[in-house]
């Protein structure tokens, strides 16, 4: 087995072979049954030290050149899709990869969609207010606000914490508000 160049950022037990990398995109691709931009396959793929940047992209790239899969402009990415072909070859050879990491691909991607459907669904916003910001968080679920907070912050380093923070964890503030609020 070949270790294609670039390892740094790729955990111990991490793929630094091209194959291995591709095997895991169409394997994401396949298991999630979803499209995914080249940005969420390189966010699932790194955010455990699974692949590196240089060899994820050089990965999908090449499936693209070889038609395993099928690449879409959209607005601001590209929108990777599996081929049916590339599809019933992955269910023969996806057990080549480790469990542990499909596992934390999987997991990986789960939380990287859950985030990114919260981005599109949620708002926030910013105001500047005395000597900081108010920053207003708004949840909505199919077009039904379900909560609005607004909670002051110092600057704007801060800003960008909460946003991250809310983006990552909506659902269990929505969860811990409401259940803070019934307790009888």
């Amino acid at each position: 087995m070949d270790n294609d160049a670039f390892s740094m950022g790729v955990a111990p037990g991490g793929l630094k072979d091209r194959a291995d990398i591709k095997l895991m995109v169409c394997y994401l691709l396949k298991n999630l049954n979803k499209s995914l931009t080249r940005t969420q396959i390189n966010e699932i793929l790194q955010k455990h030290g699974i692949a590196n940047y240089f060899e994820i992209n050089g990965a999908v790239s090449d499936l693209v050149s070889s038609g395993q899969v099928t690449s879409e402009l959209t607005d601001d990415d590209e929108l990777i899709t599996i081929t049916a072909k590339t599809e019933l070859s992955v269910a023969l050879i996806e057990r080549d990869l480790p469990r542990s990491l499909r596992e934390k691909a999987i997991n990986a991607a789960v939380g990287v969609l859950q985030r990114d459907r919260i981005k599109k669904e949620s708002r926030v916003t910013v105001e500047p207010c005395n000597e900081g910001y108010h920053v207003t968080f708004t949840v909505t679920d199919m077009g039904t606000q379900l909560l609005k907070i607004t909670v002051y912050v110092a600057d704007e380093r801060q800003i960008e914490i909460v946003k991250r923070n809310f983006y990552d964890n909506a659902v269990n503030i929505y969860s811990d508000v409401i259940a803070s609020l019934t307790v009888e």
